[in-house]
This record gives structure tokens, sequence and C-alpha cells, in this order.
């Protein structure tokens, strides 16, 4: 919840005049409302626009929510679905499926976040945590797995904390989603890491085998940092 229009028109006018890694995407999501306003601006800076959360209903008597539709109306090809403060407010795994069917619906790709919290990570149950997490949304009806574009693992204690999983820890996790997603035959999906990502980790984190992208937080409010670790994503 960060950002205005003068925020915005700023960002996207300085991210156009920068150079950027070819062969890298870069998808923005901004609150809704600045899709509309950041369409041309984004388009400019060869980033794409996303939609922070959507609703799974296409419509209805949903106050406060929006609708995949609605959000593709304006400028959103993305949705990011799960995140650990959406899920953190009592969103669950059947909102998440429900949200997935939406975004097939209205023609968007997903980026579905899945992660622990530190309980379950002190525990010794990490991983089974988050495979259930991964269980449930593959259990989404066909249509719906169909929008699946990206997965992107936030351990929910390193979210907003300045905590990081150590790139071994990182990468365990992954090579743990890309097993799991292989053998349902989506081991190309890509994986990105989320939780605390600055341009001073970002390097020995993108370097592990099995993560593909970094999914930034706070640090993409600072376009220099943002494009820090987009450089460091390619290096």
């Amino acid at each position: 919840m960060h950002g205005s229009l003068a925020f915005a028109d700023a960002y996207f006018t300085s991210a156009a005049a920068l150079r950027w890694p070819e062969a890298q995407q870069r998808i923005v999501f901004p609150p809704a409302t600045l899709l509309g306003p950041a369409r041309a601006g984004a388009a400019a800076a060869g980033m794409v626009l996303g939609a922070q959360s959507i609703h799974g209903a296409a419509e209805g008597a949903f106050t406060g929510s929006l609708s995949a539709e609605q959000v593709a109306e304006v400028g959103a090809a993305w949705a990011l679905l799960g995140h650990s403060e959406r899920r953190a407010q009592g969103e669950t795994d059947e909102d998440v499926v429900a949200q997935l069917g939406a975004a097939a619906r209205a023609g968007l790709r997903a980026m579905v976040c899945l992660g622990e919290p530190l309980a379950a990570r002190n525990a010794g149950q990490a991983e089974s945590f988050v495979l259930a997490q991964l269980a449930a949304l593959l259990a989404a009806p066909g249509a719906a797995l169909g929008a699946l574009g990206a997965v992107a693992y936030e351990p929910l204690w390193a979210i907003g904390t300045g905590e990081t999983a150590t790139p071994e820890a990182a990468q365990a996790m992954h090579r743990c989603l890309r097993e799991a997603l292989h053998a349902q035959g989506l081991g190309a999906l890509p994986l990105l890491y989320g939780g605390s990502v600055k341009a001073e980790n970002a390097r020995a984190l993108l370097s592990q085998n099995d993560i593909d992208g970094a999914l930034v937080g706070g640090a993409s409010l600072n376009l220099e940092t943002f494009h820090a670790i987009a450089r460091a994503a390619i290096e």
C-alpha cells in the first residue's frame, strides 16, 4: 500500500531512462488505483503490470474487492495470489484456488506465493507445510492451472523483517518445489524467491540452481535498488 500518481509517474519515467537487462521479464504490482495511470509508463519502461490481489468471483456483493476482469480492463496482465500478507489477513488455500480460476477466466497470468511461518520451520515442518500449500494449488481444475505463470516461495518469517533465508535454505526449498512440480509435468514453471530480497543478497540467492527470479518487496520502491537486483538476476 505505497505510491501515488506522482510517485508512479516519476518512477516509470526514471525507469524508462535506465538500461535494463535484456531477455528478462519485470513485473510490477502497484496498488490497483495506479494500474490504469501507470499503463503507458510501465510499457515505456519495459515492465508488465500486475494486480496485488483479485477476488475469486466475477462480480457481486463483495465490497472493497476487485475482480480479475476489472484489473485486466485497466492494464493488469498478471495477478499476485496468496501473498503472505494476504494470507495473514485470512486468505486460505481455497481462496487462492478460486482466484486462480478467476485469473484464467480473465486471461491473466498468476504468480502464486507459498511459504511457511517460523513455527513450522522451527518444528522441522517447513517442507511439508509448503508442499501442502502446493498440493492444494495443483488440485485446481485444469483450466485454472493454465493461468499459473510462476510460483514464489516467500518464508513468512522473512517478509518485512529484514531476515532472509540463507541461499542454501532457499535453494533446498526451491529444489523440493521443483521436484513436486516436475512430477506434475510443471517442472519448467519459474520459481521465485521472496523475502527481504535486497541488492546486497540478490546475487547469492539468484545464483542458486532452482531460483529463477526474485519477488522483491520494499526494496522495489527504490528504483536504483530494484535496478541493481534486476542486473544481479542476469549476472
